[in-house]
């Protein structure tokens, strides 16, 4: 049949199993529009207060469903403006496709109004990115962009559509999706039979997740041989989730802010498996000093992680699930490894987590607030203090059901990605825990959610400052709150009124529980201003450069 370059996409979109967009119309992206108004009964189409939102959007849609999510902005500031967005993704292996306008083929890279080489820009932040110069080659472009976002290492892929073929006319033939298979090209059995040789050998054995697991979807046969090889898990940030927090296995975060017993449980460990995750500056710190004791065995789907910063004495690429199958089909019988499992649970009552009045009040709040939640919530998070507390604190997160920007760590990032998640779980309860100073950067999507009566909550919790950034500036900086202090009198109760919005008050004297539980029974939008201590701080905490065992802030209870 013959179809303009707009519909084109729009019949690719359905194609590929897209139900909903998030974008911003301009100039550029017109025709794109008015397909998309021709097609409304077979795409929605959720229009965001800013490009950034939508691209943030798009990705809590994907982190939530594990499916493609896909944004639209138009030439110039609009694709620039998804910028932040894509990086986020791709930092945190999201698969995300983005559509861009441009000018006309003929006023390309003539300084032309609104033009930008935004493939130029994107490449070095993109799995990959197109710029479709020929109309013929719209369609299974559009397909392969799917197919790399999807495939592998998931990731953000950007394709920029001029203007002129966008209305340009051509023959479409409807196609079936490209199946992603699980990649093994690269697994071989003598790799598989040599790291099951060094679990088997190991008698203190830590597994180290990630993010990975979590994107392979994993989860299950993770956990299943965490129990055959009766070994100990750690996580990172991006990790949470894939293991459930009161697996007795499960020592918490590791790295900069997580449990003294995952930082010492590594360094104690005599084998050290990765899995999914990447060895990031956050969690070994000092990589002269990192589990020195161990040997290290990576699984990856990613060959790029391999010795990149930490070297490893082994390595199994391929799709984490499929290895892990394998590895655990291979495994003949259960092991046992009681005695280093005692050593932990001995641990984890020497090291409790650090609960005294540098972060109580968080705690007490964030309890709450799952208290009140329903099992199927979604938590997102912005980035700083705030973001690890969640962390610490919510023993309830589970996989593809906690967003939040961990590689490129993207204040603004929450609400947008709540956004992508309600539209998605329309019927589940999703929560933005925000600082206030991440909310002043995207609290214009309050537009959003008030547009499409979205029931969100944002949890602010509200310091009146730079939180993380003061904690820095008080440890490391001797007391030098340059510019971290935020004394400007905004009242958020009435921000979310002006949009319609219900607004709610937290102090420092009031019960959490009473207002959260009033807040999640209304069952609508509700902003919550929630009063929290100036100089609380996120407790323990490594100092940057120093040993992961150096810790600053826990509890010893043998001294």
């Amino acid at each position: 049949m013959l179809l303009k370059g707009a519909e084109i996409i729009i019949e690719c979109l359905i194609e590929e199993g897209v139900d909903t967009v998030f974008g911003y119309p301009g100039g550029a992206v017109i025709p794109i529009y008015d397909a998309l108004y021709e097609n409304k009964g077979r795409i929605r189409h959720i229009l965001t207060a800013h490009e950034q939102g939508a691209s943030h959007a798009a990705d809590g849609y994907a982190r939530s469903t594990g499916n493609v999510g896909v944004c639209i902005a138009t030439s110039g500031p609009g694709a620039t403006n998804l910028v932040t967005g894509l990086a986020t993704a791709y930092m945190d292996s999201v698969p995300v496709v983005a559509i861009t306008g441009n000018v006309a083929l003929n006023l390309l890279g003539r300084d032309s109004f609104q033009e930008v080489d935004i493939t130029g820009i994107t490449m070095p932040i993109t799995k990959h990115n197109f710029i479709i110069k020929d109309i013929e080659e719209l369609a299974d472009t559009i397909r392969e962009a799917f197919y790399i976002a999807r495939e592998g290492r998931p990731g953000p892929v950007l394709i920029d559509v001029p203007k002129d073929l966008q209305v340009n006319s051509t023959e479409f033939t409807p196609a079936v999706p490209r199946k992603v298979e699980p990649v093994v090209k690269h697994l071989r059995q003598k790799d598989l039979e040599k790291a099951l040789e060094m679990i088997k050998a190991s008698e203190r054995p830590m597994f180290y997740i990630g993010g990975g697991v979590i994107r392979s979807r994993a989860s299950e046969i993770l956990n299943r041989f965490l129990d055959r090889t009766d070994s100990a898990v750690c996580s990172t940030l991006m990790g949470l989730g894939a293991v459930f927090s009161q697996n007795p296995r499960f020592t918490g975060m590791v790295g900069m802010h997580g449990t003294k017993l995952s930082n010492m449980s590594v360094n104690r460990c005599d084998l050290l498996v990765v899995v999914g995750a990447r060895f990031s500056d956050r969690v070994i710190s000092n990589p002269n000093s990192f589990a020195k004791q161990a040997k290290v065995l990576q699984i990856d789907v990613d060959p790029a992680e391999f010795n990149k910063n930490i070297i490893t004495h082994h390595q199994v690429m391929g799709d984490i699930k499929v290895v892990l199958e394998r590895l655990d089909s291979m495994l003949d019988e259960n092991l046992d490894h009681s005695e280093w499992l005692k050593f932990i649970q001995n641990a984890r009552r020497r090291f409790p987590m650090k609960t005294t009045t540098e972060s109580k009040r968080a705690r007490e709040i964030l309890r709450a607030l799952v208290h009140q939640l329903p099992e199927d919530n979604i938590i997102t998070t912005e980035v700083g203090q705030h973001q690890m507390w969640v962390a610490q604190f919510v023993k309830s997160l589970r996989a593809n059901r906690y967003l939040t920007s961990g590689g490129l760590g993207t204040m603004g990032y929450g609400t947008g990605a709540a956004i992508g998640a309600q539209v998605s779980h329309p019927r589940t309860r999703v929560v933005n825990v925000a600082g206030d100073g991440s909310f002043r950067m995207n609290c214009n999507e309050l537009a959003t959610i008030a547009r499409y009566r979205l029931p969100i909550i944002i949890l602010i919790m509200n310091n009146h400052c730079l939180g993380m950034v003061r904690q820095w500036q008080t440890l490391f900086y001797e007391g030098h709150y340059s510019e971290t202090t935020l004394d400007t009198p905004i009242d958020w109760v009435m921000l979310a009124g002006a949009y319609g919005i219900k607004g709610m008050r937290i102090s420092l004297d009031d019960d959490p529980e009473e207002k959260l539980k009033e807040a999640i029974g209304l069952g609508e939008a509700v902003v919550i201003d929630c009063e929290i201590p100036t100089d609380d701080k996120v407790l323990p905490m490594v100092a940057p450069g120093a040993s992961i065992n150096d810790m600053i802030g826990f509890v010893d209870l043998e001294n």
